[in-house]
């Protein structure tokens, strides 16, 4: 019993399938309004072979109702039902370009260069919004003008829409992004400047790490990253996701790229899993607190 209560109490951190699939608590009627005068935001989707969840994707976005919106999605030529799903879309006024492009960095560039706003963020073709986040995301550029990131917890999403895991995450930690990259992405936004002043581009020599590396950027230019305590998106897990092969050679590689441009030398596993340890014993206490009811994050 104690090994298994243990086993149980774990963080979901890094976990994609956690417990048997069960409802996604979407509560698209009660959204949360922005303050007044809450800052505009631009997104980007970028788009190729998605056609099964991209509907869900932009949906999730158009059903935030935030007024001060300017969004794209940006198809790189998809050849599955993708570009019916646009039409669908794009007739009822959402912006969308198909486009030859290099891959999904460039296709992110390609949908930035289109769309303005004070915060920037990009939602992935299989991704989702869950219902406020936007207003959320707005409510703390707008009161702290402080921070230049933010990002929040994230809800586990199999092919069939149903949630399958949480990630609670812990109060943000600048350290620990040297060595390891926790930040759900598809809930990160960030304010324009920090993104100017980290060379105002994704990095088109990533396929994997493109968030981290542009984490890390934020980082150098002397971004001030703030957690929400609330659940911002969901994370779908399918089988047409980059495989945990390419992840392995690929994605490993860029990730020890990046670990070593940060701290000016080579680092081997044990290393960093030392590191990382402290940060996950935190994640841990907070899912504790999660699971046993008595912090309640978000909607």
């Amino acid at each position: 019993m104690g090994a298994r209560r243990v086993a149980t109490w774990r963080t979901g951190l890094g976990r994609l399938h956690q417990y048997a699939p069960q409802p996604l608590p979407l509560e698209w009627g009660r959204p949360s309004m922005p303050v007044p005068g809450g800052p505009s935001i631009a997104m980007v989707t970028p788009s190729f072979e998605q056609g099964d969840f991209v509907d869900a994707t932009i949906a999730s976005v158009m059903r935030q109702g935030y007024r001060s919106l300017d969004y794209v999605v940006q198809d790189g030529g998809s050849t599955d039902s993708t570009a019916a799903v646009l039409d669908r879309w794009g007739a009822r006024g959402v912006q969308t370009v198909i486009e030859a492009d290099s891959g999904q960095a460039n296709a992110i560039n390609r949908g930035f260069a289109r769309v303005d706003g004070d915060v920037m963020g990009w939602l992935n073709s299989d991704d989702l919004l869950l219902p406020g986040a936007l207003a959320a995301v707005a409510d703390v550029f707008a009161a702290r003008p402080d921070i230049d990131v933010v990002y929040g917890h994230r809800i586990i999403v199999d092919a069939e829409g149903r949630d399958i895991g949480r990630w609670i995450m812990p109060p943000h930690d600048d350290d620990i992004l040297r060595w390891a990259d926790y930040i759900p992405q598809e809930t990160m936004f960030w304010r324009r400047e920090i993104w100017e002043a980290a060379g105002g581009e994704i990095d088109e020599s990533f396929r994997f790490a493109v968030d981290w590396d542009l984490i890390a950027r934020f980082r150098d230019a002397g971004a001030r990253f703030a957690r929400i305590p609330r659940f911002l998106g969901g994370f779908r897990v399918h089988e047409s996701q980059k495989t945990s092969a390419q992840m392995a050679s690929t994605g490993e590689d860029e990730m020890m790229r990046l670990r070593e441009r940060m701290l000016g030398r080579s680092v081997g596993h044990p290393e960093i899993h030392g590191h990382v340890r402290p940060y996950l014993v935190t994640a841990s206490l907070y899912q504790a607190l999660w699971k046993l009811g008595l912090v309640r994050y978000g909607a």
